[in-house]
C-alpha cells in the first residue's frame, strides 16, 4: 500500500516474531509485538507479556527513550486507546514524540472505543497500516483475540492424529501411538497456545486423559480442560477430576443428566454448563465458555466431537496429523463420526493449506472458516 515500504515489512515481521514469544501467556489480551526504527535501523523492540503487564509499544519506547521522538513504530496491532489494567498506548505513543506509525491490523475493539489510529492522526502523526500478505499474517497472530470479540465465541483449532488411512485406532482399540514423539510434542505445544482443550467423554472414558501441557521448556499456563458428556458420567476417580482443583476442569451436560452426578462432580471442583438440549448444544457452549474468556479451544478427541463440531460448522482451523501407516478394517474406527455429507460439493474444504514434516509424520494445516475483518 501507499507509504509501506519493504523496510516496514521487514520489521512488522520482526514484531511477529517478538509477540510469538509470550505465545499462550497473555489471553484474554493479543499478542502484539512492536519495534522501533530511525532511518531504517532498529533501535528498539518490546513485546506484551501478559495481562497487567506493559503493552509492546510501551515496551519498546521504554527501550528507545529519547530516541524515540521523531522516529517510526511498527507494531502489530493498533495501539489501544483506552484505560484498562494499562494506560492506553497511544497517549505513550504521542508523549514520546513518535513521528511515524505503522500497524500491522486494526483493533476490532477500537471500533466501539477511542479508535486508536484516529487519536494518532489527530496528533498529527503519520499512520500507515499494512495490507495484504502482511495484514493477513498480523491477523493470523491474534486469531483467537479477533474471533472471540467478532463472534463472541472461542477461535477453535480441530486436532487430528490419524493413519494414512484416517483410523484413529485398530479394531481392538489400540490407538497409543498412531504418531510419533515429534508430533506428540508438538501437541503439547498446541495445548500450551490454547485456553482451553476439550474431549468428548467416550475419549476420556477409553484413556482418562490429562489434557494438560508436559514436556514444553520455560512458563506454560495449563489450559482449562473441558469434556462433553451428555450423562455426567465423567469418573470421580478420573485424572480430570482429580486434578480439577489445581487445573479448571468444565464438564459440558445434557437436559437429561442425572442430578446426583452433577452435584458430585461440582462437589469435586468440576464446573458445570448445563445444556437445556438432550446433549450439549455445540454453540451455547462455546458462547459459555466466551463470556469465561476463554478465547481459544483444542479440539482433541473422539469423532463424536469431531463430527459434531464440523457438523455445527464451529471449527476455524484444521491441524492433522498423518501417520506413514495403515491400519484398515471396518471395524477401526474413523477420525470423524456423525453422519457426513451426501455430496462432494458439501464437503468442508480446507483454505490456506500448509503441509509439513514432523519426525516421520505430516502434519496438514488448514482454514476451514475464514477469519473475520477487524471491523468485523
Amino acid at each position: 500500500m501507499n507509504g509501506f515500504g519493504a523496510a516496514d515489512a521487514a520489521a512488522l515481521g520482526h514484531a511477529r516474531e517478538l509477540a510469538r514469544r509470550a505465545r499462550g501467556m497473555v489471553s484474554p489480551n493479543p499478542l502484539v509485538g512492536a519495534v522501533i526504527l530511525r532511518d531504517g535501523r532498529l533501535i528498539a523492540e518490546g513485546w506484551h507479556e501478559g495481562p497487567g503487564r506493559p503493552h509492546a509499544e510501551v515496551m519498546a519506547l521504554g527501550a528507545a527513550g529519547d530516541a524515540a521522538r521523531g522516529a517510526t513504530l511498527v507494531c502489530t496491532l493498533e495501539p489501544c486507546s483506552h484505560f484498562g489494567r494499562t494506560p492506553p498506548c497511544t497517549a505513550a505513543v504521542i508523549e514520546a514524540g513518535i513521528a511515524r506509525v505503522v500497524v500491522g491490523c486494526l483493533d476490532p475493539l477500537e471500533r466501539t472505543r477511542g479508535q486508536g489510529i484516529r487519536l494518532l492522526g489527530n496528533a498529527g502523526i503519520k499512520v500507515r497500516v499494512a495490507d495484504g500478505d502482511d495484514e493477513y499474517a498480523s491477523r493470523e497472530l491474534i486469531a483467537d483475540f479477533i474471533t472471540h470479540a467478532v463472534r463472541r465465541r472461542p477461535h477453535v483449532t480441530l486436532k487430528l492424529a490419524t493413519s494414512l488411512d484416517g483410523k484413529i485406532a485398530t479394531r481392538t482399540g489400540e490407538s497409543q501411538w498412531i504418531t510419533g514423539p515429534d508430533a506428540r510434542a508438538l501437541v503439547h505445544r498446541l495445548r500450551a497456545d490454547h485456553d482451553a482443550v476439550a474431549a468428548g467423554i467416550g475419549t476420556v472414558l477409553a484413556d482418562d486423559p490429562q489434557l494438560n501441557v508436559r514436556g514444553i521448556r520455560g512458563p506454560v499456563r495449563q489450559p482449562t480442560r473441558i469434556v462433553f458428556d451428555s450423562f455426567a458420567r465423567l469418573p470421580l476417580t478420573s485424572a480430570l477430576v482429580r486434578g480439577a482443583r489445581e487445573v479448571p476442569v468444565i464438564a459440558a451436560v445434557g437436559a437429561h443428566a442425572p442430578w446426583d452426578r452433577v452435584a458430585a462432580l461440582q462437589d469435586a471442583g468440576v464446573e458445570i454448563i448445563a445444556c437445556a438440549t438432550p446433549r450439549p448444544h455445540i454453540p451455547d457452549v462455546l458462547a459459555a465458555l466466551a463470556d469465561r474468556e476463554i478465547q481459544s479451544l483444542l479440539i482433541e478427541g473422539g469423532a463424536g466431537l469431531a463430527g459434531g463440531f464440523l457438523e455445527a460448522s464451529a471449527v476455524d482451523v484444521v491441524q492433522w496429523f498423518q501417520a506413514p501407516i495403515l491400519i484398515g478394517g471396518e471395524e477401526a474406527p474413523g477420525a470423524i463420526a456423525g453422519p457426513g455429507i451426501g455430496r462432494l460439493a458439501d464437503a468442508a474444504r480446507l483454505a490456506r493449506v500448509q503441509v509439513s514434516a514432523v519426525g516421520p509424520d505430516t502434519r496438514i494445516t488448514g482454514r476451514l472458516i475464514e477469519l473475520p475483518t477487524s471491523e468485523g
